[in-house]
């Protein structure tokens, strides 16, 4: 079977570097942050393999895609129209969507706002909740919390010089102790004073067999390339996303949906996450899985590649 293949494709006014491998119906694959399309290289085979025609986006701001310079042009409504112009210019009618971390909320909106062009939807790590009244940094606020990683990203230059000192340093130690194999730690998120983002973490005594040296080199190479602001981008748009999502506030998937994450994937911690789980009978009446893996932690598609593999083709062939 053939490898994946690049191409740069152009949509909703960006320049998208694209995977493809396959043949036949198509399935969208979004990453989250710090990651690539390289995040889906195991699916992208499997779902090859099984008759479907995978598609893996460096997203908007990463990788070989564009990264505009102004922070307002990364909202999701953005990152929503990047994939609806995405299934246009593959020469498509209609996609299963699937995302992990930011990628996931990418997934769980695009199945919302566009119902007609997303027949199903996989959400992984992220759980789905229809947009609310709540803005997040308000009530961190309002907590006395002031030390939560999504703060400390807002602040332009910031993020970015910490991040990009030692950039194969950092995906390294993002990607191991986010993971399952890692230790746990206290609460997840926040940050030690004076620390930043990366004090806390700890070094591999070894890489884990889920990120291979090739592919610590990958992400560093094309990190040290673009530095972090396209990604970070993201999490400075959190309360314009609230604002401009307000017209499908209280609004639930009907498509057939699913959700996997790993049992010790840190935002499975975040204090709404487990509300949100339990509240899946509502607010996606098409759930057709949810499915917590033990002992995995956040990159679960990387980490349980085989066992992802096995819930997606499941999902898919079932539709």
């Amino acid at each position: 079977m053939s490898e994946a293949r690049l191409q740069t494709l152009q949509t909703n006014g960006i320049r998208m570097q694209v995977a493809v491998q396959g043949h036949g119906p198509l399935v969208l694959l979004c990453h989250g942050f710090p990651e690539l399309w390289r995040s889906w290289r195991h699916q992208l085979a499997a779902l090859a393999a099984a008759g479907y025609r995978a598609v893996a986006p460096d997203m908007r701001g990463y990788g070989g895609t564009d990264a505009p310079a102004e922070v307002d042009q990364y909202t999701m409504l953005h990152l929503v129209g990047d994939m609806v112009g995405l299934v246009k210019a593959l020469g498509e009618t209609e996609a299963v969507i699937v995302g992990h971390d930011w990628g996931a909320p990418v997934a769980w909106n695009a199945a919302l706002l566009r119902p007609d062009l997303f027949r199903a939807v996989v959400g992984m790590s992220v759980p789905f909740a229809p947009p609310g009244p709540v803005d997040l940094f308000a009530a961190l606020r309002a907590q006395g919390i002031t030390d939560f990683y999504m703060q400390y990203f807002q602040a332009p230059g910031v993020a970015e010089a910490e991040l990009e000192r030692d950039v194969e340093a950092t995906i390294r130690l993002v990607n191991y102790n986010g993971s399952g194999d890692a230790p746990l730690r206290g609460a997840f998120g926040r940050l030690a004073p004076g620390q930043g983002f990366l004090g806390a973490m700890v070094e591999p005594e070894a890489l884990p067999d889920w990120l291979p040296a090739e592919d610590l080199a990958a992400y560093a190479a094309e990190f040290r390339r673009t530095g972090f602001r396209g990604g970070l981008a993201w999490y400075r748009n959190i309360t314009r996303n609230r604002e401009l999502l307000a017209p499908w506030r209280g609004a639930v998937i009907r498509q057939p949906s699913m959700f996997i994450a790993g049992e010790r994937d840190g935002v499975l911690r975040f204090p709404a996450s487990r509300g949100q789980i339990d509240n899946f009978g509502e607010t996606l009446p098409g759930l057709r899985g949810c499915h917590v893996l033990d002992a995995a932690g956040h990159w679960i598609q990387r980490e349980r590649a085989a066992a992802v593999n096995e819930l997606l083709l499941a999902f898919l062939n079932g539709l």
